[in-house]
């Protein structure tokens, strides 16, 4: 047998929506694409396999795929109804041109409210006969998104969110590690 790769072999970024779940999207239809995605890259030889993020599709956000919605929209301290105004406010704001409207507004302390990451992990992860990657969006992508109302400044509200995927993460290791899978 030969010896291990010292590198590991994976991959970076969203993979492409199926036509066929942009048409029909359903639960179902979205575990089956990412099992599509997962068995593609087994087959390819990926040595350390993700869902493509397609834990966080969102049909009803085109532009970002619920990528930003996904982990922010679940946070306490976040308010997703979006006045006229903010809206207008927003995109007039410099680097945000590749949405048409906030995905929220941080109206207090950021914690982690209902986001379930250790439920996105394992159900990537069951799809999967190789190890596993679980990718999150930065939390500076998700802080220079949203309307900041309470914190003031993008290092302070992309540490809260730091905080709140941390502790996210660290439950689905523990989960992981529970279960015994890799």
């Amino acid at each position: 047998m030969g010896e291990a790769p010292r590198i590991k072999t994976t991959v970076v970024g969203s993979y492409p929506m199926p036509d066929w779940l942009l048409a029909l999207p359903s639960e179902q239809a979205l575990i089956d694409a990412t099992r599509v995605v997962i068995h593609t890259q087994e087959q390819a030889g990926i040595d350390l396999v993700c869902d493509g993020e397609f834990s966080r599709f969102d049909v009803n956000h085109p532009e970002t795929n619920g990528m930003i919605e996904y982990f922010v929209r679940p946070m306490a301290g976040m308010r997703a109804a979006i006045t006229f105004d903010e809206m207008v406010a927003y995109r007039s704001q410099r680097g945000m041109g590749f949405r048409t409207r906030p995905p929220c507004v941080v109206e207090g302390a950021v914690g982690p409210g209902t986001l379930d990451l250790p439920n996105a992990c394992a159900t990537g992860r069951r799809s999967a006969s190789k190890p596993f990657k679980f990718t999150l969006t930065g939390p500076h992508m998700l802080a220079k998104s949203v309307i900041d109302k309470h914190y003031g400044n993008v290092i302070d509200l992309s540490l809260a969110i730091a905080d709140v995927l941390a502790a996210g993460i660290t439950a689905a290791r523990r989960c992981r590690k529970a279960s015994g899978a890799s």
